[in-house]
């Protein structure tokens, strides 16, 4: 792995795709334990179309060894820096027959402990008593998203398409591109492959139409500390 490469890439356009990050036996692993938990809680949203689990490493913590394995160690290091910790993780899962489609859009908040006002810190969301806000752009700037395939994913099941260099931009309105001035990538990525994207990259999905499913692990990175009067709800190191 050319780490350093892929370093690059990401600070220039936003996003990069490591292949082999895990092994067949390993996903393997990860998938069964997903499969055998108990799916009534309520951070667990099924329907058709999508299947979710909020605070995923919290509610499945037997997860989290297989998921943090050397080569993913050594990614974050490298790429991220020493000081790195996770801040949210979801899990989702777009079914073969799902319709599930997301248009473009920035990841513009974070998931903190309470609601309280801060200055530059808004607007706020709440959701199932989870607690959402939009903080000042320095923070969001600098969280790397990693998103682990269970499953090949390509433009026929929903793979990620994004703007490169969109997340250099600020906070940029979908309804504003301009496509004569912008392209659009699709990012293909191998079951035991990652994509690693900042969250200001623009990014959405289509809808399924091969009837394969597409799970993936999306786990949230940061190493700023929030002012004191907040924390980051799913803090872990």
């Amino acid at each position: 792995m050319n780490l350093q490469h892929h370093k690059n890439t990401i600070a220039d356009k936003g996003f990069s795709v490591i292949d082999n990050v895990f092994s067949t036996e390993e996903i393997e692993k990860i998938s069964e334990v997903i499969r055998n938990i108990d799916t009534s809680k309520e951070t667990f949203r099924k329907s058709e179309d999508l299947f979710a689990i909020r605070q995923f490493l919290k509610e499945i913590p037997e997860v989290k060894d297989l998921i943090f394995n050397e080569n993913l160690k050594t990614i974050i290091k490298e790429i991220f820096g020493e000081n790195y910790f996770v801040v949210k993780s979801i899990y989702f899962d777009k079914p073969e027959k799902s319709n599930w489609y997301v248009a473009y859009h920035q990841d513009l908040t974070i998931s903190v402990d309470k609601k309280v006002e801060l200055e530059n810190f808004g607007p706020w969301t709440t959701k199932q008593n989870q607690f959402a806000v939009q903080p000042p752009l320095n923070i969001l700037e600098n969280i790397f998203t990693i998103r682990i395939h269970l499953d090949d994913t390509d433009e026929h099941n929903g793979a990620l398409k994004v703007v490169p260099k969109s997340h250099a931009k600020g906070i940029y309105r979908p309804e504003t591109i301009d496509w004569n001035v912008e392209t659009e990538n699709i990012c293909s990525v191998e079951k035991g492959g990652v994509m690693i994207m900042k969250p200001l990259l623009l990014h959405g999905s289509n809808r399924t139409t091969n009837g394969k499913k597409r799970r993936v692990i999306h786990i949230e990175f940061s190493d700023r500390e929030l002012p004191e009067e907040l924390n980051w709800s799913e803090r872990m190191h």
